[in-house]
């Protein structure tokens, strides 16, 4: 069997802060939807690592993302962690250096500034969406579609750009992203930790769930195909699907950080910030299509609370493998054929932090 990462690489902080310098601070991350940002003047403050950033929908309708200290003397310009609606400016609130929607300098109380100058402009993040997924680089280079790869075209008949997220969840889990990223990517521990969700896939529990093909999707108990309590649902299909994406269930990582979970009638999307060697706060969304929101009837809380429990379910188990991996005897694991998947995340940390591991 191959070793996983070695210990160090989930708890010290050196590591985690070469993470940030090299994952989430040179690749593209996923930050939120665009339906977090609906109109001009709303703004979103996010934190990767120590890195603070807000979004902002401007003037031109655009949503512009910019670091979030004002150019004078290095003021952070809106409360970290903080989301709400601005009415026509930013404002510092240390000397009232005021900035326009688009980042430009607008106002310098009493100095005479050039306002055309753009060293006195914000600093701005590259921003790119897909799905209706807002994705930020802060490093600048490299293009969004390279990093998403094939897996636009896996689930081009999802619309996903259309969905609303009329279930949310927000974690706070007390283990590192890694071991997140690791539980979803295999399904061994389905069978002890997910009994429920085997009811209704009982592919995940068989071979120890060696034999899942999530590119042709996972096969459902007869006369289910759906994550529910009861595998079923009065919403329709997506509009556009083909006959496996009506019946199968499909998943992908997207790394560094976003998870989603395909459903015929619903998405679960996750998305995962790391704020420190062993905490992570998880974003969860269910997002549904405009036309079963839109019914009479419409009621998200079956796919909702299946996810919800699914959730803390794996929250829980990864909280005890952060506890367990403390402990002075253990170095390393060991990932098992049906685990492979993980050797990914293995094999993307090494090369983003230019390791090698024996």
């Amino acid at each position: 069997m191959e070793k996983t990462l070695h210990k160090d690489l989930y708890f010290e902080p050196d590591w985690f802060k070469k993470e940030c310098e090299n994952i989430f601070h040179k690749e593209w991350f996923c930050c939120g939807r665009e339906e977090d940002i609906p109109d001009i003047g709303n703004y979103k403050v996010i934190n990767i690592g120590e890195e603070s950033i807000f979004l902002l929908r401007s003037n031109d309708q655009k949503i512009r993302a910019f670091f979030n200290f004002c150019k004078h003397r290095g003021c952070q310009l809106l409360e970290a962690g903080t989301e709400g609606r601005l009415k026509r400016n930013i404002i510092c609130p240390y000397h009232s250096w005021t900035y326009n929607f688009d980042g430009s300098i607008a106002k310098t109380p009493h100095l005479d500034v050039d306002l055309d100058n753009k060293k006195f402009h914000l600093n701005q993040v590259k921003l790119d969406t897909w799905g209706g997924f807002i994705f930020l680089n802060l490093g600048g280079e490299g293009h969004l579609d390279k990093q998403i790869g094939n897996i636009k075209e896996q689930f081009k008949r999802y619309p996903l750009d259309e969905l609303l997220s009329s279930s949310k969840y927000n974690y706070s889990v007390q283990s590192n992203w890694k071991v997140i990223i690791e539980n979803y990517n295999e399904c061994y521990h389905c069978a002890g930790i997910h009994p429920e969700l085997c009811q209704v896939v009982p592919a995940f529990k068989e071979n120890g769930g060696s034999s899942l093909n999530w590119e042709t999707g996972i096969p459902q108990r007869e006369g289910t195909n759906t994550f529910t309590f009861t595998g079923t649902t009065n919403r329709p299909p997506f509009p556009g699907l083909n006959d496996d994406e009506k019946e199968k269930h499909f998943g992908q990582a997207i790394y560094p950080n976003l998870l989603i979970s395909l459903s015929m009638d619903h998405v679960a999307a996750f998305i995962v910030s790391p704020e420190g060697p062993d905490r992570t706060s998880i974003d969860c969304r269910i997002l549904f299509h405009p036309e079963s929101t839109s019914m009479k009837d419409f009621d998200p809380s079956d796919a909702a609370e299946f996810w919800h429990m699914i959730n803390k379910q794996d929250w829980n188990i990864c909280e005890k493998v952060q506890k367990g991996m403390n402990s002075s005897a253990f170095e390393y694991g060991f990932y098992g054929e049906m685990e492979d998947e993980n050797l990914d995340i293995r094999k993307y940390i090494s090369e983003k932090l230019d390791i090698t591991f024996d």
